[in-house]
């Protein structure tokens, strides 16, 4: 699916004087890859259609600073690097964690969120409520996404370090994942902080987080290796935290929004 966002309101989040000049890239079209799996980040609304979220809200506000014209086309999760790397793409954006070894094939932005990773399972769990008594529940098995933070979590946080092990149970989407965990097939979710709550506050008798934060990490947007997109994107970003955009994406995303209603 290809789309533009245009039509996407940015006047909420531009009403504060811009603190610096930026870069003017003069309309140029910049095509973003996305995966719509990962609430509030990015999601494809229930009962519209449409495909919405935090992200899109803030690459819209950084295309009208930046004055570039985004396109979305969506990819898997395990597809979406490779691409980019290979230029494919522009930008890609899922909530994507800043790590060294994904350093080495694409370039990253500045971080433009901070979350902590939790556990996500079913409001009637009660055979474990944290990382210790979810290893030691041998019957207990895990969703997972290949080469993603939650797997690596998964893997040698959480279990024993064995990429092989038959309690890990690896999906395309986080999506796919959550429904896994939605009928019962998997247990547990490893999410961050976020998005696991999106889907809480949507389905509070279905879903909860339990346990204590198993880490932190930072996200930010890749590009393809030596991309000249990474400076004025890490500008707008700066000058998005300076001025309270960031924080009113979070507001409107993490507090106010309220998916399905």
């Amino acid at each position: 699916m290809r789309i533009t966002l245009a039509a996407l309101t940015v006047a909420a989040f531009t009403a504060l004087p811009a603190l610096a000049d930026l870069p003017d890239l003069e309309g140029r079209e910049v095509v973003v890859v996305t995966e719509n799996a990962y609430p509030p980040l990015q999601f494809v609304e229930p009962g519209t259609g449409e495909a919405v979220g935090w992200e899109y809200d803030a690459m819209a506000e950084i295309a009208s600073r930046l004055n570039f014209t985004p396109v979305i086309e969506n990819s898997s999760w395990d597809a979406m690097i490779p691409a980019v790397s290979e230029g494919q793409y522009d930008i890609g954006m899922t909530g994507i964690t800043i790590r060294e070894d994904r350093a080495e094939v694409v370039d990253f932005s500045d971080p433009y969120m901070r979350s902590e990773m939790f556990m996500l399972v079913r409001a009637d769990e009660t055979r474990f409520d944290d990382a210790t008594s979810f290893a030691a529940f041998e019957d207990g098995l895990a969703a997972a996404q290949p080469g993603t933070t939650p797997f690596y979590v998964t893997v040698y946080d959480v279990l024993d370090g064995d990429e092989a092990n038959p309690r890990i149970k690896l999906f395309e989407t986080f999506g796919a994942g959550v429904q896994a965990l939605r009928s019962g097939d998997v247990d547990l979710v490893l999410t961050d902080g976020t998005a696991g709550q999106g889907y809480v506050d949507a389905n509070p008798d279905t879903f909860k987080l339990t346990g204590d934060a198993l880490g932190s990490e930072d996200f930010g947007f890749i590009f393809p290796k030596g991309s000249d997109l990474v400076e004025p994107v890490n500008a707008a970003i700066a000058e998005m935290h300076a001025d309270g955009t960031i924080d009113a994406l979070n507001k409107k995303w993490f507090l106010d929004y309220k998916m399905g209603q």
